[in-house]
């Protein structure tokens, strides 16, 4: 501030010109006060200042004064120099949670000042309000959302993965695993780990992808049932009963999307200050406490204390339920084709399956394979070839007979017979 120059706020301008108008005999001290909004009796001290000091006494007195809560500069320095040290590019968030684990205690929104005026951390641009359209389900269990996170998660430390997430909608809390892929394999068994621990849900909000939704025409078979052509982990889900919402958009499955970006910063700031670099570390640290912190931080109560969840019927091995599955014909030597490989099905089955009667073939994910028929097992060797059919020699050590007609066979009547000639007219 220059000499003899004074920095006022816009309120402080205001009362200024009020109390200007007070001092003139203009309007009263009761009216003053009600157009800057304080009471009779706080009018009356700005008033009193104003006269006795002038202008300046309308400016508030902390102004260009430390504050008594300023941390302490030395403090912020340390702060400062461990951040660049181990946190730098995590946010300020974030990085209040982890400074503080090390005895720095700094609020985050503290630290968002400090790493501005150094330069560590860039203002991100506010976004406008979000408008939901659809409101949170009331239930647990009513409705879980399910998708895959591709990205570089151990920052070109290993292998790569993509992390299968699932998040409840009513309450945000959720599960996660890495995989190889967004296969129907990483689906199945994504969602296997949520059910063992929390039951079976209602209804399952995923996006367009084959995985979910087929895209093959429906069989002769099919329409005349009037059923849809199910991918095998539709099939999976129709055994337990889950309904299938398919999103048409990305943002309208925007619960899972938005958990996508918070584990997308925090997730991969975590396993890299703990150096994890394979999926199956990655998955033990998710198992190992990290969800239960984020699920704790970011879960929401639900509207109704009643879970929808449905607990996993008894005697069902859901094994038998997260598998592929195809139909295969039984030939007439009771032996079946299936992927290049033979299952010769054996005679002392309880329920023995007709030849040319279809069965179920089923390839358990941990590779084992099931003949199932009429909802029973059926006991089969797999065997590396049929053998072969036995030919019958032929006897060719005989002379050739040929048959010559006798001399009163029809057809050599037939062929010693005058032809007639029409004659000419």
């Amino acid at each position: 501030m220059r000499e003899g120059m004074l920095e006022m706020s816009e309120k402080e301008r205001e009362r200024l010109r009020v109390m200007d108008s007070v001092k003139g005999l203009r309007i009263r001290l009761k009216k003053a006060a009600e157009l800057i909004g304080v009471s009779y009796r706080q009018s009356k001290r700005i008033y009193r200042r104003y006269r006795e000091e002038g202008d300046k006494g309308l400016v508030h007195r902390s102004r260009g004064r430390v504050s008594n809560r300023r941390k302490d500069p030395i403090m912020r320095e340390k702060v400062l120099e461990r951040y660049r040290e181990r946190y730098e590019g995590f946010g300020p968030t974030l990085a209040s949670e982890k400074l503080e684990k090390e005895g720095y205690k700094v609020h985050d929104e503290t630290l968002r000042l400090w790493l501005l005026e150094e330069g560590l951390w860039v203002k991100k641009r506010k976004r406008g309000k979000h408008r939901s359209w659809r409101e949170r389900k009331e239930h647990r269990g009513e409705m879980v959302q399910m998708d895959g996170s591709m990205e570089d998660w151990f920052e070109g430390r290993g292998e790569e993965a993509v992390l299968m997430d699932m998040v409840d909608d009513a309450t945000g809390e959720g599960t996660a695993e890495f995989h190889e892929g967004e296969t129907t394999r990483a689906a199945m068994l994504t969602l296997w780990g949520y059910i063992d621990e929390n039951g079976i849900p209602v209804s399952l909000y995923v996006d367009r992808d084959t995985i979910y939704v087929s895209d093959r025409q429906a069989t002769v078979g099919e329409d005349l049932k009037g059923e849809k052509p199910l991918t095998q982990f539709g099939s999976a889900v129709k055994k337990l009963g889950i309904k299938i919402i398919l999103a048409l958009s990305p943002q309208a499955k925007g619960r899972v999307e938005r958990r996508h970006g918070v584990l997308q910063d925090r997730l991969i700031k975590e396993m890299r200050l703990e150096e994890i670099s394979t999926r199956k570390e990655g998955n033990a640290f998710l198992k190992g406490g990290f969800l239960k912190e984020m699920n704790r931080r970011f879960s929401v109560e639900p509207k109704s204390d009643v879970d929808f969840h449905r607990p996993i019927p008894e005697g069902l091995d859901l094994r038998t339920v997260f598998c592929f599955e195809e139909e295969r014909v039984v030939d007439n030597d009771w032996t079946i084709r299936w992927k290049n490989r033979i299952f010769q099905i054996m005679k002392g089955n309880r329920v023995l399956p007709p030849a040319r009667k279809k069965v179920t073939v089923q390839e358990l994910l941990e590779g084992r394979v099931h003949i199932v028929y009429r909802g029973e097992e059926v006991a089969y060797e797999e065997i590396a070839r049929k053998p072969a059919r036995e030919k019958k020699p032929v006897d060719i050590s005989g002379s050739i007979r040929y048959y010559k007609p006798s001399a009163d066979h029809p057809w050599r009547r037939y062929k010693n017979r005058p032809m007639l000639v029409a004659s000419p007219r």
